[in-house]
C-alpha cells in the first residue's frame, strides 16, 4: 500500500485549486488498482475520481470512498480496461472543507486480489406488456410524435440508488420513452444503455452531468467524457463539436445554482425542475426570459432515489421526434420541439399544424410572454399560434404546463 496523501487539509488549499491531484505510478503488467479515501468531519465533502496515464478513467464525487479498476471490471462510475503504464492520479474535488480543515487519507494498492469492486447488481426483470402504462396520444404534425421524456436521472454510478437497469425499470413504469442518464462526471454507464434500454423497451439517452460547485450542465449524445475542471465555455464547444448537446441545470436551485460566465450560450436549459414544487414561483421561467428565450426549455426530475420522495417524470419534457431512437431525440432538441408538463397525464400546451393545442387543461388559462391571457375550454382546444413561450396556468397564477 503507497499512502498518496494523510494530512489536514484547510480552506487554505481549497482556496488554491477546488481540484488536488495526487499522483502515482502504475507500472507495466499492474493488472488491478485499488484506491481508497478516509476524512473525517460531518460539515466536510470530499469528492473522488481518477484520472489514468492515458486520459479519465471515473469519478464517484461524494458517495463513494473507494474503487478498484481492472482491465475486465470496475466500481460503478469508474471504466474497465487495460492499466496502460505511466503516471496515474487521483483527483480529489475539496468540495467544503470547515474552518478548522479536516483530516484527508488517501492509499492506492496495486495487484491485490482481495480488493473489493463494489460491482453494479442486476436489475428487475423487464416490465411487462400488461403492467406497462399506456402511451399517451397527443396530436402531432405529420411524421412526429409526442414522446414523455425524463432529461435528468442517476444511477449507482454516480450518486443514485439504482443500477441502470433498475432505473430503466422505473421509467417504464412511469410512463417514459425517453430516459436521460446523466451521472455526474462521468461516462461509465454509457456502455450498457443500449442494451438495457432494448431489454426494457425504453430509450436510455446517453448523458453525463458536468458537475462543479458554481453549476451543473447535462451533455447529451453518445459523446467523450467533458472534462469538468475546464472552463464552462469549453464544455459548451466541446460537446457541440461532438455532435452532443448542452443543458443547463436547475439555474436557480440552492447551492449549485448556475454562476459561470460564458462566451456562447448552451442551446438548452433545464426550466423544470423537481426543485420547483411551489408552482406559482416564477423565477425559472425570469431566469429564462433574462438568459434568452432562445434556449431550448427542458424539463427534468432529476432523480436519484426512489426513498427520497423525488420521482422520475416530474416534471415530463414532451419532444415531438420522428422516432423514439438517439439521433432522431437529439435532432427534436436542436429543432425546439419540446413542451415541458408536470406530469405524463398532466395538463400540456403543444405547437401543432401552427396550432398552440391545450390538452386536458379545461379551465386554465393560457397566458404568452406579455402576459395576455385566454381561459381555455374542453379537454382538446386550439388557439392561432403565435410567436413566443406560452403557458398554461390557474387562476392563482401557479404554472402547469410550458411550450417555447
Amino acid at each position: 500500500m503507497t499512502v498518496l496523501l494523510s494530512r489536514r487539509l484547510l480552506p487554505a488549499d481549497r482556496a488554491s485549486s477546488i481540484y488536488l491531484t495526487l499522483p502515482f505510478e502504475v507500472p507495466p503488467r499492474t493488472w488491478s488498482v485499488h484506491v481508497a479515501l478516509s476524512y473525517g468531519g460531518e460539515d466536510a465533502v470530499i469528492d473522488l475520481g481518477c484520472s489514468g496515464a492515458a486520459g479519465w478513467r471515473g469519478w464517484s464525487g461524494g458517495s463513494r470512498r473507494r474503487f478498484t479498476v481492472t482491465a475486465s471490471a470496475a466500481t460503478p462510475g469508474y471504466l474497465a480496461g487495460p492499466l496502460e503504464p505511466g503516471e496515474w492520479s487521483v483527483v480529489l474535488g475539496l468540495y467544503r472543507v470547515p474552518s478548522d480543515g479536516v483530516p484527508v487519507t488517501v492509499s492506492v494498492v496495486l495487484d491485490d486480489p482481495s480488493a473489493p469492486l463494489d460491482p453494479e447488481p442486476s436489475g428487475p426483470p423487464p416490465v411487462g406488456a400488461a403492467d406497462r402504462p399506456p402511451r399517451r396520444s397527443l396530436p402531432a404534425d405529420d411524421g412526429l410524435t409526442w414522446l414523455a421524456c425524463d432529461f435528468h436521472a442517476h444511477t449507482l454510478h454516480s450518486d443514485g440508488s439504482l443500477p441502470v437497469a433498475g432505473l430503466a425499470a422505473l421509467g417504464v413504469s412511469a410512463g417514459l420513452d425517453v430516459l436521460a442518464v446523466t451521472d455526474h462526471n462521468t461516462v461509465s454507464h454509457h456502455a450498457g444503455l443500449l442494451e438495457v434500454g432494448s431489454r426494457y423497451g425504453i430509450t436510455l439517452l446517453p448523458g453525463q452531468e458536468v458537475t462543479t460547485e458554481r453549476g451543473h450542465a447535462n451533455a447529451f449524445g453518445p459523446i467523450p467524457w467533458v472534462d469538468f475542471r475546464q472552463p464552462a465555455s469549453s464544455w459548451v464547444s466541446s460537446v457541440a463539436s461532438a455532435g452532443g448537446l448542452l443543458s443547463i441545470n436547475h439555474p436557480l436551485a440552492s447551492d449549485c445554482a448556475w454562476h459561470h460566465p460564458l462566451d456562447s450560450r448552451p442551446p438548452l436549459a433545464e426550466i423544470f425542475h423537481w426543485s420547483w414544487m411551489a408552482h406559482e414561483w416564477t423565477g425559472p421561467l425570469a431566469w429564462w426570459t433574462a438568459w434568452g428565450l432562445s434556449t431550448v426549455p427542458i424539463g427534468g426530475s432529476d432523480f436519484h432515489s426512489p426513498a427520497e420522495g423525488r420521482p422520475l417524470a416530474r416534471p415530463v419534457t414532451w419532444v415531438a421526434a420522428a422516432s423514439p431512437s438517439v439521433p432522431d431525440v437529439l435532432d427534436a432538441l436542436r429543432a425546439g420541439r419540446t413542451a415541458l408538463s408536470w406530469g405524463v397525464d398532466e395538463p400540456v400546451l403543444l405547437r401543432v399544424d401552427g396550432e398552440l393545442v391545450a390538452v386536458s387543461a379545461d379551465g386554465l388559462l393560457l397566458a404568452d410572454v406579455w402576459g395576455r391571457r385566454q381561459v381555455v375550454r374542453g379537454d382538446l382546444a386550439r388557439f392561432p399560434a403565435a410567436d413566443g413561450p406560452h403557458r398554461l396556468e390557474t387562476g392563482t397564477a401557479a404554472v402547469v404546463a410550458l411550450t417555447p
